[in-house]
């Protein structure tokens, strides 16, 4: 690999001259004095050697960990052939991811639309909704995140859309609390809207849980009221629940499912949305209506099939059940001994968030993690809450060295909680 710089420090000041100067100085400012190197399994070390065990695994990207031998190899014995490919033409992988896609999920979803990243994918999502219904309207929950790319922003927090002036009047998105089935409703009944779009358990809100019976529902009122229901499915999909898709085990068939982050396992990026025949109307109208260049690329499709395999297999799931519940017993040991400040887990699966005393209590959970060899990240739009999200790969003795950090960062990290609930 050839160097451009030798030095922490340079890295950091041409970051904050050069990059993107607000969030390298966060960083800086909240104590976490990283620039990431040499990356392994679920380790990755600073560039002065600092290590860190990676159970934020950029939202799911690592899923199957940093540079996965077999997703690497994939791609290696593929680039003696293919390239990205022509967006225009069928290619036997794309043909080949698509059919694996929809092999995985259920049976009505029999369409497969390949795209670059998750909020493209989201704004095809959308745009195809629209089509299918003749409709403009986006209801979507409060709080919740689709990525930052056009109608995926608007229909997002307005902590991310507000600064780029997208805010968008409630003839085209209408955002409810999660869980509350009559504002769902309320919003549906006016007979206009395009879609629902959901994140199964939002993730950057800190992963609350849907209410027993809330997502069947609101697929009922969406078919009482002529929307379509998508299921944004790019954090909590592609086994982190212990099924393929998590909207599965709330027995939710989505007329759409969006996929991203860990379907390139790390080493490529690509995106996809599984849906069904009304959803996919566009693509018998005029095929062409969208276009992506790098949507679907062949060497994505390439680390996508093997990433598919990987997670099918009986050892992945049985290992996503065992560290599920293995974690969780840890876990809770860990809050009996801090009951004054860690107050509770939500969790499916290895979808977990963990939830401290006032508003702010997971930031000085981060921090101290951080100095005991964790990364793990708080909520954006709940601070109180600690994202974290293991490995579906991890083994017994990666948990048990992470619960020992865990339990020596969240001991130490007691007295600032207390300090900022007071």
């Amino acid at each position: 690999m050839t160097e451009t710089v030798t030095t922490k420090a340079q890295v950091i000041a041409d970051s904050l001259q050069y990059w993107n100067t607000g969030k390298t100085q966060e960083w800086q400012d909240l104590g976490i004095d990283f620039v990431m190197g040499k990356r392994e399994g679920y380790y990755f070390w600073d560039m002065d050697g600092k290590q860190l065990m990676d159970v934020h695994i950029n939202g799911g990207v690592f899923s199957l960990g940093h540079r996965n031998p077999e997703v690497i190899a994939a791609l290696v014995k593929g680039l003696e052939y293919y390239d990205i490919g022509n967006h225009h033409f069928p290619s036997p992988l794309k043909a080949a991811l698509s059919k694996e896609l929809v092999k995985v999920s259920p049976e009505s979803l029999n369409h497969c639309l390949l795209s670059a990243i998750g909020g493209e994918a989201v704004d095809l999502a959308l745009k195809s909704a629209r089509c299918a219904t003749g409709r403009i309207k986006t209801i979507s929950v409060q709080n919740c995140y689709h990525g930052h790319t056009g109608l995926a922003l608007a229909a997002g927090a307005e902590r991310f859309s507000r600064p780029f002036l997208v805010e968008r009047g409630e003839d085209e998105n209408v955002k409810v609390p999660f869980n509350d089935l009559d504002a769902m409703e309320k919003a549906l009944s006016k007979n206009d809207a395009a879609c629902v779009i959901m994140e199964t358990i939002p993730a950057t809100y800190g992963f609350p849980l849907p209410a027993d019976g809330y997502l069947p529902a609101v697929k009922k009122l969406c078919e009482k009221y002529g929307a379509l229901y998508i299921a944004d499915e790019v954090q909590t999909g592609l086994m982190r629940s212990g099924q393929m898709w998590a909207v599965s085990g709330y027995d939710v068939v989505p007329d759409m499912i969006v996929t991203s982050k860990g379907l390139g396992g790390g080493i490529f990026p690509i995106a996809a949305i599984v849906m069904n025949d009304r959803a996919s109307k566009w693509i018998r109208l005029d095929g062409s209506a969208h276009m992506s260049s790098f949507g679907g690329s062949e060497l994505g499709c390439i680390c996508a099939l093997k990433v598919l395999e990987i997670l099918q297999r009986k050892t992945t799931s049985d290992n996503v059940h065992f560290v599920s519940g293995y974690l969780r017993e840890g876990l809770e040991k860990i809050k009996a001994e801090n009951p004054d400040t860690f107050s509770s887990i939500r969790q499916n699966g290895l979808i977990m968030g963990l939830e401290f005393a006032g508003k702010q209590g997971a930031i000085p959970v981060m921090q101290h993690l951080f100095q005991n060899g964790v990364w793990a990240i708080y909520a954006m739009l709940d601070n109180s809450i600690l994202q974290l999200k293991p490995g579906i790969l991890a083994t017994k003795e990666y948990c048990d060295e992470l619960l020992e950090k865990m339990s020596k960062g969240i001991k130490a990290a007691r007295e600032d909680i207390l300090r900022q609930a007071r």
